[in-house]
Formats: structure tokens, C-alpha cells, sequence
């Protein structure tokens, strides 16, 4: 099968049909016009795999698994939610599995910091408010926060937080029970919390 995941093309001048159209045309019998939905769907899909992958041939072979698995399932989307939706839960899911087989080999070391780094951290522990100008530096920390925490953990954050997703739809996404994503969010900060004062202990040795 050819791959799927490409640059987006820019849209034609005739009137563009919707994704229940296209799911339509793909179940009768025309697989090529899935490439429509990929055109139309891909952007997003790589931008969701970059905020939980770092190297972008990672992040291609996810985006390429999840359109690859979209296809085969094709026939599983009910059309009771927007079809964006159920494709961004298969993405997210997939995001998940590879946080967990990723977690057996971290890339690099909390207390590998850069220059900036270290000088966010240093600010940020004797004031607070201090840091906040570096906003470089903390985003770098955040995301180097975020990798170690564990594979759940991580998933409801960046749901919760970075993609500012409410806790329903996150149930909805990771078949967990609003009550678990309430406790796995608590939990999630805690472990951060955690992770960051280790961080500045193996700073200031």
C-alpha cells in the first residue's frame, strides 16, 4: 500500500464534499479517495504526534500506522461523532502505545540541561514570577519534564493542559471513566511535582 502521509495539497476550486461523503465513495468500493481525508485530516495528525514524539521519522511512522489502521477500520466509524474525532482517537491512542514502548529507553537525562535551562530553573526556584520572561527555556523544561513522566501520565496532561481538552472528551478518547482521568490528572501533577524537585536537587549537588 502506498504511503499516505505527505505534504498537503492546496485545495480545488470545486465544491468539497464531507467526510461522510468521502467515507461513503471508500465503502463502495473507491479506496483511492481516502487520500482526500488524509489531504484534509493529515496537518492535524502530525501536529498531535509531535506532542508526545521528538524525532520526526517517529512521528511519520505513527501518522503513517494511524492512516494505515483508519483504512482498515473504515467501517467501525458509526457516524455518531464527527469522523475528525474518531480519527484523532485513534491517533491518540496510538500516541499512547508508544509512549509505553518508548518508556524502556529514554532519550536523555533530566539532569542533562542546557545553559538556558538550568538558568530558567535556578530563577524560577529563588522567585517564582523570575523565570517566566525565558519563555524558551521553560517550554524546553516542560517537554523535558513531560518525557519522564509515565506513559498515562503523560497522555492526560497533554490532554488536559496542552491541548486543553475537557474531561469528558478524554473518557471518550482513552475509554477511561471520567472519574479515572480525574485521579490519573491528580496523580499525573503529583509525579510532576515530583520529577521537578528532583531536578532541582541534581542541579544544585
Amino acid at each position: 500500500m502506498a504511503s499516505w502521509a505527505r505534504s498537503p495539497e492546496a485545495p480545488g476550486v470545486a465544491e468539497i464534499p464531507s467526510d461522510a461523503e468521502i467515507v461513503r465513495a471508500v465503502r463502495e468500493g473507491d479506496a483511492d479517495r481516502f487520500g482526500e481525508l488524509v489531504r484534509r485530516h493529515q496537518a492535524r495528525l502530525f501536529a498531535l504526534a509531535r506532542r508526545y514524539l521528538r524525532r520526526e521519522e517517529d512521528v511519520a511512522d505513527l501518522v503513517q500506522e494511524v492512516l494505515v489502521k483508519a483504512f482498515s477500520r473504515l467501517d467501525s466509524w458509526r457516524g455518531d461523532a464527527p469522523f475528525e474525532h474518531w480519527l484523532m482517537r485513534l491517533a491518540t491512542r496510538a500516541c499512547l502505545d508508544a509512549l509505553r514502548s518508548r518508556r524502556r529507553r529514554p532519550e536523555d537525562l533530566l539532569s542533562d540541561l542546557s545553559a538556558d535551562e538550568s538558568d530558567w530553573l535556578d530563577r524560577h526556584a529563588a522567585d517564582p514570577g523570575e523565570g517566566d520572561h525565558r519563555a524558551d527555556a521553560a517550554r524546553s523544561l516542560v517537554r523535558r519534564v513531560f518525557e519522564h513522566l509515565s506513559p498515562a501520565n503523560r497522555m492526560v496532561l497533554t490532554l488536559l493542559e496542552l491541548e486543553d481538552r475537557p474531561v469528558k472528551e478524554i473518557a471518550a478518547i482513552t475509554g477511561w471513566s471520567e472519574t479515572l482521568v480525574k485521579v490519573r490528572a491528580f496523580r499525573a501533577r503529583a509525579e510532576m511535582k515530583r520529577i521537578v524537585a528532583r531536578l532541582r536537587t541534581d542541579t544544585y549537588l
